[in-house]
């Protein structure tokens, strides 16, 4: 196995500050002025972690590319981590958009979209009933709520290091003794997160049973598969036993597939026949529009009918005034019935096989103790050498000096992976060129970086 010589990779980092320097003069500008009006000159304060001395600014995007102010093109596989997997702009999503735009934005009604999407949310997911929210951190707020009223229970249980968004609950951790705590970097807490939280590792059953058997979990909340820490994937049987577990100890099970879709046109949902009581989603579905959504099962549903009253439906804290909204709903409709089909997902998948393929390839030439998982349309490697099986160990494998390098390097080179870690995302107007053409940049990358 190779290693990595740290003095070398300084002096390979500071060659590639500098290239991004002469590549992004216009960003540069443009950022000096948005210092003036917007804290760190980002519209959202995680844009500052990208790396180089400022974000790239973006001119236009259009399918799998895009362009920055000062006309550098580049193949991109971040797509807006999972927001525009669809590709930049589909053809039949931005007509649609266009058609609602001259009937009607918003008006606190439903549209026969809404009736369309929700059957089309059916047939893929296997859950009857559906509900439209603004975000899928809504989604997945709202169905925690309504867990601990069908439950009358306090606790929610998450994976370590998971991600759902902001929501308060999630971001917990485990400290060295097992306890739950508040992750680092977890900015103005409501409550301490033991109050709200319970927290386990991925891929561990017996921790799981563990803490549902106090008795005042009301919903566990996973993604089938990890993907904001790095991918790790579960074990065989892990997720069929954690819904065993959950009805074994009446707690409501929630599988967040925003960004899982990638393994298809279900996402793991329906490629394992899982059955979930609650499922939710957003990003993608829309094209970029902002949308969330959540399935339900039937019975899930009764329970809460059975204990919301008419006369206050409007003052529980679920949904919000633009929760489904024409004009998402039409962008949902034409995403999901023409653009993320069933051929597109099998598209998709062969070249994230393919992308892999060339990562995996030029890790074992050059020897670096690096692994590439994958997940359908989606790949990531991590800096060590096996398949991570937890989020800690995910997390363990990282390296953000190495990581800063590679993003930069590859940037530089014509080329966007997902933000705060190693990902890549392939949409349905990626072709087998880009991913040829990231195949040579990546493994000229690694001989740069094992070369001294």
């Amino acid at each position: 196995m190779s290693t990595i010589d740290r003095a070398h990779l300084k002096r390979i980092t500071a060659r590639e500050e500098a290239r991004f320097l002469e590549l992004h003069p216009k960003s540069g500008e443009l950022f000096e002025k948005a210092k003036q009006v917007m804290p760190g000159g980002v519209p959202m304060s995680w844009m500052a972690k990208w790396p180089g001395a400022y974000p790239v600014f973006v001119a236009s995007a259009q399918g799998a590319h895009f362009t920055d102010v000062d006309g550098n093109e580049y193949v991109d596989l971040c797509l807006g981590d999972t927001g525009s997997m669809t590709g930049h702009s589909p053809k039949a999503t931005v007509e649609a958009i266009t058609a609602q735009l001259k009937r009607g934005l918003t008006a606190m009604l439903p549209t026969e979209d809404a009736v369309t999407v929700a059957s089309e949310l059916s047939r893929r997911f296997g859950l009857p009933l559906w509900q439209f929210t603004v975000t899928a951190t809504d989604a997945n707020r709202h169905v925690i709520r309504y867990s601990r009223l069908i439950t009358g229970r306090s606790k929610i249980i998450v994976i370590d290091k998971c991600y759902h968004g902001s929501v308060d609950e999630t971001f917990a951790t485990l400290d060295e003794t097992g306890n739950t705590i508040k992750r680092p970097g977890n900015l103005g807490a409501p409550v301490d997160l033991a109050e709200t939280t319970r927290v386990v590792e991925f891929n561990n059953l017996v921790a799981m049973e563990a803490a549902l058997a106090h008795g005042d979990v009301a919903a566990i909340l996973l993604e089938p598969a990890m993907t904001n820490i790095g991918i790790v994937l579960p074990d065989p049987g892990y997720l069929e036993a954690v819904g065993e577990l959950a009805k074994k100890y009446g707690a409501v099970w929630i599988i967040d597939e925003t960004h899982t879709i990638s393994v298809g046109p279900g996402g793991m949902t329906a490629l394992y026949g899982l059955k979930p009581d609650v499922l939710t989603i957003g990003k993608a579905i829309a094209g970029g529009i902002p949308t969330g959504t959540f399935g339900l099962r039937t019975e899930i549903a009764a329970r809460i009918k059975a204990k919301v009253e008419r006369e206050l439906i409007d003052t529980g804290g679920i949904g919000s005034t633009l929760a489904g909204n024409a004009l998402s709903l039409a962008a949902m409709r034409a995403t999901l019935t023409e653009v993320l089909t069933d051929e597109a997902f099998a598209r998709m998948v062969s070249l994230g096989s393919l992308w892999c393929d060339g990562v995996d390839a030029a890790i074992k030439e050059f020897g670096l103790p690096w692994h590439c998982s994958r997940l359908g349309a989606r790949g990531e490697y991590l800096f060590q050498p096996t398949a991570p099986k937890t989020g800690k160990e995910a997390a363990d494998a990282g390296d953000f000096e190495l990581e800063q390098y590679v993003h930069l390097r590859l940037l530089n080179d014509g080329f966007l992976i997902t933000p705060f870690h190693n990902m890549a995302l392939v949409s349905p107007d990626t072709s087998v060129a880009d991913i040829e053409a990231h195949t040579k940049a990546f493994r000229a990358m690694c001989a740069d970086l094992v070369a001294h």
